[in-house]
């Protein structure tokens, strides 16, 4: 009963708060008004303290530009959590685009989607990557390919570093800034998380999204950390396999620093 009241609350104020601001986003995407990289930010905020989810950020990014945030992958709430944290934009799977709702609200975002199947299309994807990096929008690679179970860091797949390279020759300075992130859910209701509850914040691709939606809304509260590390610089001299595993490594020691519960940052 708890959480079909709860359900009915969170669809009542999703609708509310996404219709009321759904003009003003399509006026600034028609515009070309500055305030469309800021508006979904004031959306991710409320829609992550609408499902329970508490964001503390570490550190923040960068003011350099151009920049590439290189994040681990847990959850759909990650696209939540990093966008109350910021105002990015996103790389995403081609298939999200054809989503209901979400995909809707994707393009609203203007993310950027990529063919993983399509290597014909990868030019075209790096280049529209690189253009908004030119651009000084903040733009978020997911470079593990798929959704972890938290408690670990896949291996990188370091292809769509691409973008950063590509966007080299087009910038004053000829370099690009890759600044590492790691999303660590780190309690439930107020207590510490371990492995066990961690499953709770974890979405597998297997899983199906309202069915785990309403697992996040019965159990309550779930704290989030957001962690920014120091950045990684691509430049012409720049190896990119080497730099991305350097990327990969520093995200691993963010990821480690926060599921222990360590509050340095770098």
């Amino acid at each position: 009963m708890i959480t079909a009241l709860r359900l009915a609350m969170v669809a009542f104020i999703f609708l509310s708060v996404t219709l009321a601001l759904l003009p003003v986003q399509l006026f600034a995407l028609w515009s070309g008004n500055d305030i469309r990289r800021r508006l979904p930010r004031r959306w991710h905020r409320i829609m992550a303290t609408m499902i329970g989810l508490k964001v503390e950020v570490i550190g923040r990014p960068v003011a350099d530009r151009p920049l590439m945030l290189a994040s681990n992958h847990v959850s759909w709430k990650d696209i939540v959590v990093l966008g109350a944290a910021a105002d990015v934009v996103y790389v995403a799977k081609s298939e999200v685009r054809d989503w209901p709702v979400f995909g809707w609200l994707a393009r609203l975002q203007r993310t950027v989607f990529v063919e993983r199947d399509r290597k014909r299309s990868t030019g075209n994807q790096i280049d529209e990557m690189a253009r908004r990096l030119k651009a000084h929008e903040i733009v978020v690679l997911f470079p593990e390919g798929t959704t972890s179970d938290g408690n670990r860091l896949l291996p990188f797949k370091t292809s769509l570093f691409g973008a950063a390279t590509a966007a080299i020759p087009e910038v004053p300075d000829r370099r690009v800034v890759v600044q590492p992130v790691a999303i660590c859910y780190v309690g439930i209701q107020g207590m510490p998380m371990g492995r066990y509850h961690r499953p709770v914040a974890a979405w597998p691709g297997d899983v199906a999204l309202v069915p785990h939606l309403l697992r996040v809304l019965r159990e309550g509260a779930l704290e989030v950390e957001v962690r920014f590390g120091a950045p990684v610089v691509f430049d012409e001299a720049t190896n990119r396999k080497i730099a991305a595993k350097e990327v990969e490594r520093r995200v691993a020691d963010l990821l480690a620093e926060g599921l222990a519960g360590r509050r340095r940052i770098g």
